[in-house]
C-alpha cells in the first residue's frame, strides 16, 4: 500500500490554536519533546464525520501529561473542539486524528519544568493499521525481545512517546521475519500486548485478556470488553502466562489503528478466527459507525 509521506501532503494541522500549513507546522531541531521523548499523543478516528470516544481520548491525553509532569494548557472542551474544526477545513469525515502535547525548547537539560507545553493537531486518511487480506486470514504474531516494563519504572498508564521505542523495534524485527506485529511479554513473564494494541483470547466461549497492568486499557479495548458482555459472552482480565496460549481456540488484537484484527498465529501457537472474533469485529464496525 502506498503510503504519502506526511510533510507532502497538503493538509492543515492544528498548532497551539492556529490552523497552520502542515508544511508549515515546524518545531526547532532542540525541543525537549526529541531529546527526551517529553511527548504523549492519542490515535483516534473518525467515522462518517464523528469522532469516536472523542472526549475520553482527551481525557486520557491530559491525564498521560500529567504523568509526566506536565499539564496540557487546554480543556477537554477546547480540545474537542480542535479535532473537530481540523476534520472539517480538511474536509475529511473518515479519518486518523493525532493529537500530540510536548515540552518546547526552552531549555535541553534532563529538567524542563519551565519548558512551553506545546499542542498539535492532525489528521489524514488512514486505512486499518492491517491491510483486508491480512484482517481476513488472521495476522501472524512473533514474540517480542524486549518486555514491557515493570510500573514502578515506567509511566505505564499515560500514552507517551517514550514507552513506544521497543514497540518501533519490535514490530520492524517481526515485519522483517514474515509477521505482521510482535506480541510483548511483561517484566514478570506474562502476556501483555502486541506493539500497538490490547490483545484477547478465546476458551470454551468466553473470553479472556491480560489485565492492565503495565500496559495501556486501551480505549477500543475497553469498548470491545462492553460489547462481548452485551452479548452476554463472559469476560475474563487476569494474568495469562504464554504456555496457556496453547489452550486457546481464537484470538484477536484490538486498538483504534488496528480497529478488531483477527490474530491466526503467535510464535508456534496457532489460532482459527472465529463465531465471537466475527461477532465482535462485525458488533465494533456497526458501533462507530452507528449503525
Amino acid at each position: 500500500m502506498s503510503v504519502t509521506p506526511q510533510e507532502n501532503k497538503k493538509d492543515v494541522i492544528w498548532l497551539d490554536g492556529k490552523l497552520v500549513p502542515g508544511n508549515e507546522a515546524n518545531i526547532p531541531v532542540l525541543t525537549h519533546g526529541l531529546h527526551y521523548a517529553s511527548a504523549v499523543f492519542e490515535g483516534e478516528r473518525a467515522y462518517n464525520g464523528a469522532i469516536f470516544k472523542s472526549r475520553q481520548h482527551s481525557e486520557r491525553l491530559l491525564n498521560s501529561g500529567r504523568e509526566l509532569d506536565f499539564q496540557i494548557p487546554y480543556t477537554v472542551e477546547e480540545i474537542d473542539a480542535a479535532k473537530e474544526l481540523v476534520l472539517k477545513e480538511n474536509g475529511l469525515t473518515d479519518a486518523y486524528i493525532r493529537p500530540i502535547a510536548w515540552r518546547g525548547a526552552e531549555a535541553l537539560g534532563v529538567s524542563a519544568q519551565k519548558n512551553t507545553i506545546h499542542l498539535a493537531i492532525a489528521a489524514w486518511v488512514w486505512p486499518s493499521y492491517f491491510t483486508r487480506e491480512e484482517r481476513l486470514k488472521g495476522i501472524r504474531l512473533a514474540f517480542a525481545r524486549y518486555r514491557r516494563p515493570d510500573p514502578a519504572t515506567a509511566p505505564s498508564t499515560a500514552k507517551a512517546a517514550a514507552l513506544y521505542s521497543i514497540a518501533t523495534i519490535s514490530k520492524h524485527e517481526a515485519e522483517r521475519n514474515g509477521y505482521s506485529d510482535a506480541l510483548f511479554l511483561d517484566w514478570k513473564g506474562r502476556v501483555a500486548e502486541a506493539t500497538g494494541a490490547n490483545v484477547f483470547f478465546v476458551k470454551d466461549g468466553e473470553l479472556h485478556t491480560p489485565t492492565p497492568e503495565g500496559i495501556l486499557n486501551g480505549i477500543t479495548r475497553q469498548t470491545v470488553i462492553e460489547l462481548a458482555k452485551k452479548r452476554g459472552i463472559k469476560v475474563f482480565e487476569r494474568e495469562i502466562q504464554p504456555e496457556e496460549l496453547a489452550s486457546f481456540s481464537e484470538s484477536f488484537v484490538t486498538g483504534t489503528a488496528a480497529e478488531v484484527t483477527p490474530v491466526s498465529e503467535i510464535g508456534e501457537y496457532r489460532f482459527t478466527p472465529g463465531e465471537i472474533t466475527t461477532a465482535l469485529l462485525t458488533d465494533y464496525e456497526n458501533l462507530v459507525r452507528g449503525q
